[in-house]
Formats: structure tokens, C-alpha cells, sequence
């Protein structure tokens, strides 16, 4: 007898919302089993807009969603200020947690909402869904092999989108009071998970923000970039911001080869996904063009990344709640260490671009 999905519970009926619900219904071990909001109607017509079965349960409340019984995990979608009250209460209340990036305003905090899940024994994983294409699978096996990449030198990550004048009035990630981290927390979070993919997760020893953090008349930024640098001499930068072109980048130079990414954080096409790979190269005799061209490498899927990561979860509290496993740590440990470069970040421009050790 096939075993019955992991149930879901959405708190709030945020856009990103949106997508994870036809994730949820998109992955083969999960399902939609309830939504809640503020407002009873608008939580009824996100249902009745994204998919969710007739049967599903309607709630005024985001208390009401953490109080059911039948509810095995939720998706938090709410604004970062909300993250840790609501995070944490859904730990104690046995329901497994997939946060939204970013996490928390601080490692504090996120310190915070972790022991939650810990002693509580739920999951955790951030909504992070780039780390579930299979093409990062492929990329990790590149940047790893000795003899086509070598040793890692630098990385360059950039994730920046031109909104609109009405998200800089009104979009909660400009609001002081409801995202405060601004661009950081947002598409610079991307960035600082792409480094520290790259890098194998090693923590860099210090950060630098760049010159030149554009925020906005209520102090939120809308703009900034940093260094970062290792012990062993390796370096990485990145930018990320509200008002340029849509640019999903990832830059990584080892000593033997380069991977190169032009949608890192959604691709394309969303059943395909390719990077680069150059190797050895190197100028043809008259320095007129490349001898070896870097290779195309595509990497095709049946679910969207979204849908993988849901999977994933999914999976996860499956064999927590049916086989007695204990929360996989490695989702955990990836979201402290990226909020801690974020945090150190944001230091370094709150101390007018000095060097923070992190």
C-alpha cells in the first residue's frame, strides 16, 4: 500500500506562496491540507486560486493551521520579522518547518528558531531551491574533480532584478518593520549561498562590504555588494540590488578550470538547466581566439527545482515520523552559516565598510 503524503499547512498567502503550493501539489509525497491568513476570505480565494483539493482546511488564523492535528509540516512564507515567533511555535507544536529565505534578521534569532526544531525534533530547511536542481548535483561533482577544476582561486556571484516604483513603495522587502534586510536578506541571500556552495562550505575568515550600499529613505537596502576572503588566499564578491537587470550570475576560477552559470537561482527553462565548463583553456597561436572552448553541460528534470526541494522535505519528515530518524542536519547548518556571511555583511556597512571577521 503506498504510503499517505506529508500534509501541508501554509501560513499566510504571500506571492512565493503561490509558487510552493503548486510545488506541494507537483511532488509526489506531499499535498496541500490547509492554508491560513489573517482574513478567512482572502485565505479562501488563495485556496480556490492555487489548487488546493475541496478538501482541504480553510483558517482564519495562523493558529489555527499550527493547532491541527493532521498537520504534518508548514510552509512560512510570512515577512522576516515574523519568522521567529511563528517558526518557533510551529516547532513546539510538532509541525516540521520550511522557512522562507531569509531565515531570521540575525543568527540570534535563527539560533533561536533552530533549537526550537531541535528539541522538538522537527525538520528544518529554508526555501532555498536552487540546492535541489539536479544541475547543482552536476556542478558540485565539477567544482570537486581535481583534475578538471583544481584548486578553487575565486568566485563572483550576482543575483539583481529593475523593480518597479510600486515594490519600492510598498513590497514588504523594503519595509523596515517587516523585511528589513532589504536586498541582502532577498536576492543577496542567493548570492551568499552560491559562494559558500562554491566553497564547499567552508566559512570565509572575513567580509568586506563594497563601497557604494544604496538604501532607501527608511534606511532598508536596496543595493550593496561585499568580499569575502579565506584563510588559504581564496577570494569571492558579490553583488546584489533592486535596481539593475535581471542577472542570476555564478562565477567560479580554479586553478585548472571555470564554471560558469547565467541563472543560478531560477533557470530558464524550468525542465532544463545548463552551465559551463571550460578546462585547460587557452589562446590559439596567434592570441585570435580560444584554443579549447569551455563545454555546455545540460541537465534536464521531471519536476521543477521547487517541486525537488518539497520532495526533499517531504521525504525527510516521512522518515522522521514514521521510522523514528532523527532531522537531518546538513539543511540547518547550510542556513546558519549563509544568515552568519549575511550578518557580517550587513556589519561591515553599518561600520562603514570595515573589515568583519565572521
Amino acid at each position: 500500500m503506498a504510503e499517505s503524503p506529508i500534509q501541508f499547512g501554509i501560513l499566510g498567502c504571500a506571492d512565493i506562496a503561490r509558487k510552493v503550493s503548486r510545488a506541494i501539489t507537483l511532488a509526489p509525497n506531499a499535498t496541500l491540507y490547509a492554508v491560513g491568513s489573517r482574513s478567512l476570505e482572502k485565505a479562501t480565494r488563495f485556496a480556490a486560486a492555487n489548487g488546493f483539493p475541496p478538501s482541504a482546511k480553510i483558517y482564519g488564523s495562523y493558529e489555527a493551521v499550527l493547532d491541527d492535528p493532521d498537520v504534518d509540516a508548514v510552509y512560512v512564507p510570512l515577512p522576516t520579522s515574523l519568522h521567529l515567533k511563528w517558526a518557533v511555535l510551529a516547532a513546539e507544536k510538532k509541525k516540521h518547518v520550511l522557512l522562507e529565505k531569509p531565515v531570521a534578521l540575525n543568527v540570534a534569532e535563527l539560533d533561536q528558531i533552530l533549537e526550537a526544531c531541535e528539541s522538538n525534533g522537527v525538520q528544518f530547511m529554508d526555501g532555498t531551491m536552487w540546492m535541489h536542481h539536479p544541475r547543482t548535483a552536476k556542478m558540485k561533482e565539477f567544482l570537486s574533480d581535481p583534475q578538471r577544476f583544481g584548486q578553487l582561486k575565486s568566485v563572483q556571484s550576482c543575483f539583481t532584478f529593475l523593480a518597479a516604483s510600486d515594490f519600492h513603495e510598498n513590497n514588504i522587502r523594503v519595509k523596515p518593520d517587516l523585511d528589513a534586510l532589504g536586498v541582502l536578506g532577498d536576492t543577496g541571500w542567493y548570492c551568499i549561498r552560491a559562494i559558500l556552495f562554491v566553497a564547499d562550505y567552508e566559512l570565509p575568515k572575513s567580509v568586506r562590504a563594497l563601497p557604494g550600499p544604496v538604501l532607501n529613505k527608511t534606511g532598508v537596502l536596496k543595493s550593496c555588494g561585499a568580499s569575502l576572503i579565506w584563510e588559504d588566499g581564496k577570494v569571492a564578491t558579490f553583488t546584489c540590488s533592486f535596481e539593475a537587470n535581471l542577472t542570476m550570475s555564478l562565477t567560479a576560477v580554479g586553478t585548472k578550470g571555470t564554471l560558469q552559470v547565467q541563472d543560478f537561482v531560477i533557470p530558464f527553462k524550468e525542465d532544463r538547466a545548463a552551465f559551463s565548463a571550460g578546462i585547460e583553456s587557452w589562446f590559439n597561436e596567434l592570441v585570435t581566439g580560444w584554443r579549447t572552448m569551455p563545454s555546455e553541460h545540460v541537465v534536464t528534470t521531471d519536476l521543477p527545482q521547487e517541486a525537488l526541494m518539497v520532495r526533499e522535505f517531504s521525504g525527510l519528515v516521512a522518515d522522521i515520523k514514521r521510522n523514528g530518524s532523527k532531522p537531518e542536519q546538513k539543511w540547518p547548518t547550510l542556513s546558519r552559516k549563509t544568515q552568519l556571511v549575511l550578518d557580517a555583511v550587513k556589519a561591515s556597512i553599518e561600520r562603514g565598510l570595515e573589515p568583519v571577521e565572521v
